[in-house]
């Protein structure tokens, strides 16, 4: 692929498909049914297994990245939908190959070339699935489409201007406090309008959801949820300590944080529209166009480090970043892949804040990570590791690229290092409460739609208790949550960002004591891929493992003493 602006893949035919995995079906058998295969007999095979799900991961990566772009276009909307269609079906033939590796007399062999790690995933990928669920997953793929479609379609009257969800979000930094109130007031009267049917995707959802896991026989969503997650290595009990353990060390944290802000900005009350600034100056922004800020990110990353310089330059050759704002593009921002072509993709929304520079290192440490792990991998799994795992990249990034930030904010780079910071802890509260919030709504899987907005009001009494919304439509009944669009198209991947926080922040204290090691440290987890579970990644990188009790504390106090708190 030279330029992946002009990159394209035909549509697979199911047919084909069929009748490949039937080939290959029979060649795995004749191979575990052999009384002593030689590896190389059991790499050529497993590895035209790997090949094929590479060109098809590839393709379906594509359409959905292709779909996001332009949301409004009929014909990437069509090959969205039958990309969702025949998913499932897709997924049944890989469960199959999956199941007879998991389940041959030669796995402890397998193992030994390939790793166990892999063996362990698939025991709780196939736990996931079965045909059964097909005409669910095709439903509910349409329900998440049509929650991407509705948020991105959105437009929001501002100040004689039009905006989408994504432009509008930078007068949240606005120095002029009348602005930040009108413009946060319009966004969430666009909620209120469309309250009805956001409840109504997200009731169908839950609904759904909780059927799915019923009928593989689970008691509730949550476990089957930890399984899609592919979470071999802790469960919801762990996951619930943890939250306690933001309560305690992190809440009023946060809560000093805010009242610093009210004396920051002179305020009597810090209101949830003043929560984005803090400086009264207004926050600072990257300076100079998007060609200029492109520029600068390549001298940045060239002096951090030679492979990841080399990197970034091979992205910009190969047009692999859409970063700019434009209507009807989908909201947010992440990093999906090629693996066919052994390379990464990365989305993002630049609106002119600070937040493009956090987003775009968050996504390059993601993108740098998948490169750097598609070298030698045998299996798609070794590639990406979990998602909890994979945050601790993009996260770290952000604080390794500090040294740098002068570049992009000039002699305003030390107010954007503090705030940074400062937003890096506030996130871990709200992080945990979307997490708590989505455990709850499982919990009463028949809740009505004025039980879950409930339901996340009494989140933020746990975890956000200085939000103040007055007057403010809609968010302040308990609509916050709508705005989320992982509760809606990722369920229960939220916690993993605060995880990866926690690691993040340790990354931050080692870099400030001695950069090169950090980096070096950073570049060989990067490397390590998915071949070791959440735990064991942390534990190779010598990073203090957030489930363990005073993994907070510590980060707590050390950032306290960077902030003079």
């Amino acid at each position: 692929m030279d330029d992946f602006s002009n990159y394209c893949l035909p549509n697979p035919t199911l047919d084909a498909v069929t009748a490949e995995y039937a080939t290959l079906e029979q060649e795995l058998d004749i191979a575990l049914a052999s009384p002593n295969p030689s590896d190389d007999a059991l790499r050529a095979v497993v590895g035209k297994w790997d090949q094929i799900r590479r060109g098809l991961e590839s393709w379906s990566n594509l359409v959905e990245i292709r779909f996001n772009q332009e949301t409004h276009d009929p014909d990437f909307k069509a090959a969205q939908d039958y990309r969702d269609e025949i998913a499932p079906k897709l997924t049944e033939l890989n469960v199959r190959i999956q199941k007879k590796l998991v389940e041959t007399p030669l796995r402890p062999r397998l193992e030994e070339i390939f790793g166990a790690h892999a063996f362990k995933l698939w025991e709780v990928q196939n736990s996931t699935f079965d045909p059964c669920i097909h005409d669910d997953l095709v439903q509910e793929s349409k329900l998440v489409s049509r929650y991407n479609e509705l948020t991105a379609s959105a437009k929001v009257e501002f100040q004689g201007e039009e905006y989408n969800l994504s432009s509008i979000s930078k007068f949240e930094e606005h120095a002029d406090r009348e602005v930040r109130y009108g413009a946060a007031r319009a966004v969430w009267q666009w909620f209120a309008a469309n309250r009805v049917e956001l409840d109504q995707i997200y009731g169908d959802l839950v609904t759904l959801r909780h059927g799915v896991a019923q009928k593989l026989g689970f008691d509730s969503f949550v476990e089957l949820a930890y399984r899609r997650m592919s979470r071999t290595d802790y469960g919801s009990e762990d996951v619930a300590r943890y939250r306690e353990e933001v309560r305690e060390h992190v809440v009023p944290l946060c809560r000093e944080i805010h009242r610093t802000q009210e004396d920051t900005l002179n305020l009597e009350d810090l209101m949830f529209w003043d929560e984005g600034l803090f400086d009264s100056a207004g926050n600072p922004t990257p300076q100079g166009s998007y060609e200029k800020q492109i520029e600068l990110a390549q001298q940045m990353f060239n002096d951090m480090n030679a492979d990841l310089g080399k990197f970034f330059q091979l992205m910009c050759e190969k047009n692999l970043l859409d970063l700019k704002i434009r209507p009807w593009k989908a909201g947010g921002g992440f990093c999906s892949s090629l693996p066919s072509e052994e390379l990464p993709f990365i989305f993002a929304n630049f609106n002119g804040s600070k937040g493009d520079v956090e987003v775009f290192t968050h996504e390059m440490g993601h993108a740098f990570q998948c490169y750097s792990s598609f070298d030698g991998a045998a299996l798609l799994e070794h590639v990406w590791p979990t998602y909890e795992a994979c945050e601790i990249h993009s996260m770290s990034l952000e604080f390794l690229t500090w040294p740098h930030m002068e570049l992009f904010f000039g002699d305003a780079a030390e107010r954007f290092r503090r705030i940074h910071l400062l937003t890096s802890l506030l996130f871990l509260p709200y992080g945990v409460a979307v997490d708590h919030f989505q455990h709850a709504i499982f919990a009463e899987p028949e809740a009505t739609p004025e039980r879950r907005h409930a339901i996340w009001q009494e989140m933020e009494r746990l975890y956000l208790p200085d939000t103040n919304y007055g007057d403010m439509p809609h968010v302040s009944s308990g609509g916050r949550w709508q705005q989320k669009r992982h509760i809606y198209m990722s369920p229960f991947y939220y916690i993993d960002y605060t995880l990866a926080q926690c690691c993040a922040l340790q990354f931050w204290v080692r870099s400030e004591r001695d950069f090169a090691t950090a980096m070096q440290d950073y570049v060989d987890l990067c490397k390590r891929g998915g071949t070791m579970p959440f735990s064991g990644l942390v534990d190779s990188a010598g990073l203090k493992n957030p489930f363990k009790p005073g993994s907070l504390k510590e980060v707590v106090q050390q950032a306290r003493e960077y902030l003079k708190l």
